[in-house]
């Protein structure tokens, strides 16, 4: 049995060697013939493609079909690629978008305030908003200007649409201002058209109370609040915002003033009012003094 073994095998490597060594002759040899340069050999080459290559068709059919697959292939990963781009490009024009609108939210803010219609007695300065400091305890801003611009403490701040605080606290190129909205604000306002007379009380919520007011029943949501210039703490006339019903039943005022973009601010000037140094003239004027009379004889 193993003899027999033995003999096939030193049979099958002489054939196998020879079946080798004759596909590569043949191999070399089309190779030859096919570099030929000749024209009896160029038509049987054309003779023989036409013989082989049609009965090649279905040899050929899985070459093709992964052909077809790499192109598609190619083809998705160019659209992946141009997706991408298009990502990438969205994003950019989203930021864009925003950059636009900040631009464009300044810009109305910028015409609001020199559409604004003051007194013609009152100048301004206007200041960019450095920082805010709001917190659960304090509601302030920090503006770029100060005590070389001529600020003082106690100066009105609107932001173009509305009254937004007063100044409390100069420092030489910066002013603290504290909001409406502060728990330490208190400002004299005036409710139109009823007229009535309170105090705008900050309590750091967005909708400041109103305090001490003589006839509630006389206003009415919706109602125009202004500043009414009593003791000299505000100019008058300045828009605050309109009543509002809060949900403590309470009324409250919705501030015109735009709170969540305080960008710039207008800082009112002033003017002190005129110093009395004699309150008795409040209440008469003074009697010029009579000549004394002059008898006869």
């Amino acid at each position: 049995m193993a003899q027999d073994r033995g003999t096939s095998v030193n049979y099958t490597r002489p054939v196998r060697r020879i079946l080798v060594g004759v596909v590569v002759v043949l191999c070399l040899a089309i190779f030859l013939f096919w570099r030929i340069d000749s024209p009896r050999a160029e038509r049987v080459r054309a003779q023989i493609i036409d013989r082989v290559v049609p009965s090649f068709d279905w040899a050929l059919l899985p070459v093709t079909k992964v052909a077809t697959m790499i192109e598609d292939f190619q083809s998705y990963s160019r659209i992946y690629e141009q997706n991408q781009e298009l990502r990438r490009e969205l994003q950019q024009m989203k930021a864009w978008k925003e950059a636009a609108l900040q631009l464009e939210q300044e810009n109305a803010k910028l015409l609001d305030l020199n559409k604004v219609r003051l007194d013609p007695s009152l100048t301004y300065i206007t200041g960019v908003v450095l920082a805010d400091s709001g917190s659960p305890f304090r509601q302030s801003v920090l503006l770029n200007v100060g005590a070389r611009d001529g600020i003082q403490n106690g100066w009105a701040t609107t932001d173009g649409l509305g009254l937004v605080g007063r100044v409390s606290g100069v420092g030489e190129t910066s002013a603290r201002v504290i909001l409406l909205n502060d728990t330490g604000s208190r400002i004299p306002v005036t409710i139109q058209p009823s007229g009535q007379r309170s105090i705008l009380a900050g309590d750091n919520s967005p909708l400041p109370l109103l305090d001490f007011l003589e006839t509630p029943e006389a206003v009415r949501p919706g109602d125009r609040v202004i500043s009414s210039g009593d003791g000299g703490v505000f100019p008058a006339g300045l828009l605050v915002g309109q009543v509002a019903l809060g949900t403590d039943r309470q009324l409250r005022v919705r501030l015109a003033a735009d709170y969540e973009r305080l960008e710039f601010l207008r800082v009112l000037r002033s003017h002190a009012g005129e110093t009395i140094t004699d309150p008795g003239s409040l209440v008469a004027p003074a009697t010029p003094p009579q000549p004394p009379e002059t008898g006869d004889g």
